[in-house]
């Protein structure tokens, strides 16, 4: 909310260097939508037929994992799957949406809270599983776009070292722009950050040679729902 508070100061100030209101008038507004439905947009690639399996063909090309379920009842029983074909422990953190799903009799110990560091844990590695929604998927990046906010914390993808995305399939979008339009029509205006997340973390800057979970997840793992 700071953040939010701080860019509105900054946006109000340049108005008022301008001589314009404070904050933007509807008149404004209706300019700014009138203009981007009739801008002519620039050459895009064919949109897939199945936007679904589109997203899932080009998460796996970005090194994510992926897995399908029917409902979304069946997503704790897919994430054990997961945890334990790599070993990893069965204990997590979630966003607050996903907190009714039954984690416990699929054997898993999900909390409902961000995330805390290694040196703010009472156990020895921090929180290593980070279960997140998304407010969209992107089917010709396979990415992952997600809004900040109270019940969407953005610190469950980024800091644990498995991020666990659970993707409604009616929630799957075929570009960027669609994604940014989604967020126009159902939010109004983007909130303190938006991450777009196209697989595991990684960076070439050593040698140029590609390392996994420099800046974030080791891995990145997607869980189509298709029902939701």
């Amino acid at each position: 909310m700071e953040t939010n508070d701080a860019r509105d100061r900054i946006f109000a100030r340049i108005r008022a260097a301008q001589g314009r209101p404070t904050r933007p008038s509807a008149g404004e507004r209706e300019a700014v939508a009138d203009y981007l439905a009739r801008h002519p947009q620039g050459p895009r690639p064919p949109v897939a037929s199945d936007l679904a399996e589109a997203f899932l063909a080009q998460a796996q090309r970005m090194a994510s994992t992926v897995d399908r379920v029917a409902t979304l009842d069946e997503v704790p029983a897919a994430t054990l799957r997961f945890l334990d074909s790599l070993n990893l422990v069965h204990r997590a953190v979630a966003w607050d949406a996903l907190g009714p799903l039954p984690w416990q009799a699929a054997g898993l110990a999900v909390e409902c809270r961000p995330p805390v560091r290694e040196v703010e844990a009472d156990h020895d590695h921090g929180d290593l599983v980070g279960i997140t929604g998304c407010f969209c998927a992107i089917a010709e990046t396979g990415s992952l776009m997600l809004l900040s906010g109270p019940a969407t914390f953005a610190s469950a993808a980024l800091l644990p070292e498995t991020h666990v995305a659970v993707v409604p399939r009616s929630r799957i979008v075929a570009g960027l722009e669609e994604a940014f339009a989604l967020v126009r029509s159902e939010r109004g205006e983007l909130p303190r950050a938006t991450n777009i997340i196209s697989g595991p973390s990684r960076t070439g800057d050593i040698e140029q040679t590609i390392v996994l979970g420099a800046h974030g997840p080791y891995r990145v793992h997607v869980i189509l729902v298709d029902e939701a």
